[in-house]
């Protein structure tokens, strides 16, 4: 059987900080005034052809698969079930062959000499979680990123960005991906952006390219507005799910409406705090209608390559980096305008047309609340190479040195992201769980995650069905995961605090088991051990 696959074939489908100065503050439109896009393009195009592909080539893994776990029966633990947060107390969880093959009291559980059985002690039970936001396959070294994920309980991933290369590796099982890998769910093709969606043709004949490379989801990042909508309807004649940014002329409820099945970040930048406000159509009249860079420029060779490699930090990164003055008064008018009946309504629509939200909320913080000493005293910091070390620290201090005016905006940015998502989380609008990361960040963790949707007024049921049972319901697959019972395959957790009673409870894993293979939170830290010492 291929790696990480069922047989339903459904997987296919940081110096001191003393010693660092603030950088010079980069907005997006001072950016390109000193280099030009274009300019930086052209330049950057010009690099033979057989240099840059030496220089990017990575490395192929071997081939590998998911062993079968020998039978394993996990005894006394209450199993908790995400759909309506009932507890089984006293049971035992039968296990054979990487799928669950009965639940039943531990009281008349058969002695099975062919069982291994683990002494749950009155422990909690759930399935495993999902990051349903990562890049951990872009990551330098993806064997540690998986390692830190399943350390983290997270046994499901949904890679957000994909390449022709990464599909072919997944057909012929070289992406690492075994029962020390958490089970990749979904894999996309090539980002959407102009350099290979610049008209709507254009748009049309990329994802049908992706749907034939076997791309299970088409990812939106940056396209003008007529594109946007056009590949929505492309991606959906395929079959497919589109899912991703907001491009700056997007409104937020013109994508769910035209349906946009999956909102990354709350959609990127403003947008949805322009649809929020009482005088959106004003604020949006405001707003450019154009992309950030001149569309020509879509066609140097190597832009794409160039843009990923050297741009992407300056339309992606910081807000320090990507907000001006002309954005930033945008957003005070909007914030001094938000309406929650908006908010309301939109989390209504969002309900109608079965529009899913990942908020990425400890990604959002770190881009708008990267002064909170968090992000200096995460001992994560610590464990970062030096170069790392030293650029995360920078451009904490190039926040830091932000004027206090607009550090305000900023803040205020990161709190009516929580207060929005709280008002759509009441009013049932479909909320799953990622960090945009690749395993561990500072100051981005799945346990920070959980925080912050606590933050934002979630139960810790709902955050326990954000990365379970929603997951679950999004992908189809209800009938593998996002429940523990029979037929189920066998990820999930053991934790040592009810889940139920506190967000703190989520993360308190003493277990992972993963198709069946079970690690204890100590196998997990030795093994995480092993790999950084072997990095070093």
């Amino acid at each position: 059987m291929p790696e990480d696959m069922d047989d339903s074939g459904a997987e296919q489908a940081e110096r001191g900080p003393s010693e660092v100065k603030p950088a010079r503050r980069s907005t997006r439109r001072t950016f390109l005034k000193r280099v030009g896009s274009g300019a930086a393009l052209v330049g950057l195009g010009v690099v033979a052809d057989e240099t840059i592909r030496s220089a990017t080539a990575p490395v192929v893994p071997p081939r590998t698969t998911v062993t079968a776990a020998d039978g394993v029966r996990i005894d006394d633990v209450t199993v908790i079930d995400p759909i309506d947060g009932s507890r089984r107390a006293g049971r035992s969880i039968v296990v054979r062959n990487g799928r669950i093959a009965d639940v039943m009291p531990t009281a008349s559980a058969p002695v099975e000499s062919s069982l291994r059985v683990i002494d749950g002690a009155g422990r909690f039970a759930v399935p495993g979680y999902n990051d349903m936001h990562t890049h951990v396959l872009q990551s330098p070294s993806t064997e540690l990123g998986f390692a830190l994920m399943l350390s983290q309980g997270i046994t499901g991933i949904r890679q957000m960005e994909g390449s022709e290369e990464l599909l072919t590796r997944r057909a012929e099982n070289r992406l690492g991906l075994n029962e020390t890998a958490p089970r990749l769910l979904q894999l996309p093709g090539a980002l959407l952006l102009p350099f290979n969606a610049n008209s709507v043709d254009d748009a049309r004949t990329e994802i049908a390219r992706q749907w034939d490379q076997g791309a299970d989801f088409i990812k939106m990042v940056l396209t003008d507005r007529e594109v946007f909508f056009a590949a929505i309807d492309a991606a959906h004649e395929k079959g497919l799910r589109i899912a991703g940014h907001l491009p700056p002329p997007v409104r937020i409820d013109a994508a769910a409406e035209s349906g946009f099945d999956s909102i990354e970040h709350l959609g990127t930048g403003s947008s949805v705090f322009l649809t929020l406000s009482t005088k959106a159509d004003e604020l949006w009249a405001q707003t450019p209608s154009t992309l950030p860079f001149p569309t020509w420029a879509a066609g140097i060779p190597f832009a794409g390559w160039a843009f990923d490699t050297f741009l992407k930090k300056n339309f992606l990164g910081p807000a320090t980096n990507t907000t001006d003055a002309d954005q930033l008064a945008l957003l005070k008018q909007a914030f001094d305008t938000y309406s929650e009946d908006r908010a309301t309504e939109l989390a209504g629509s969002f309900v109608a047309k079965r529009t899913w939200n990942i908020p990425t909320m400890a990604n959002i913080r770190s881009k708008y609340a990267l002064d909170d000493a968090e992000f200096r005293d995460d001992p994560w910091l610590k464990q970062l190479p030096a170069k790392e070390q030293e650029e995360h620290l920078a451009a904490v201090a190039t926040f830091r040195s932000t004027p206090s005016a607009d550090l305000d905006i900023l803040h205020e940015y990161y709190e009516r992201t929580l207060q929005t998502v709280g008002i759509w989380a009441k009013e049932g609008a479909p909320i799953m769980t990622g960090t945009d990361g690749n395993g561990r960040g500072v100051g981005n963790s799945f346990a920070i995650e959980f925080r912050e949707l606590g933050r934002a007024g979630l139960t810790p049921l709902q955050v326990l069905q954000a990365t379970t049972s929603q997951p679950a319901s999004y992908l189809g697959r209800t009938d593998r995961m996002g429940r523990i019972a029979a037929g189920m395959d066998a990820d999930l957790l053991l934790l040592d605090a009810d889940p139920l009673a506190s967000i703190e409870g989520l993360s308190s894993i003493s277990l992972v088991m993963r198709d069946g293979h079970d690690y204890t939170s100590a196998d997990l830290e030795a093994r995480i051990g092993r790999l950084m010492t072997a990095q070093d």
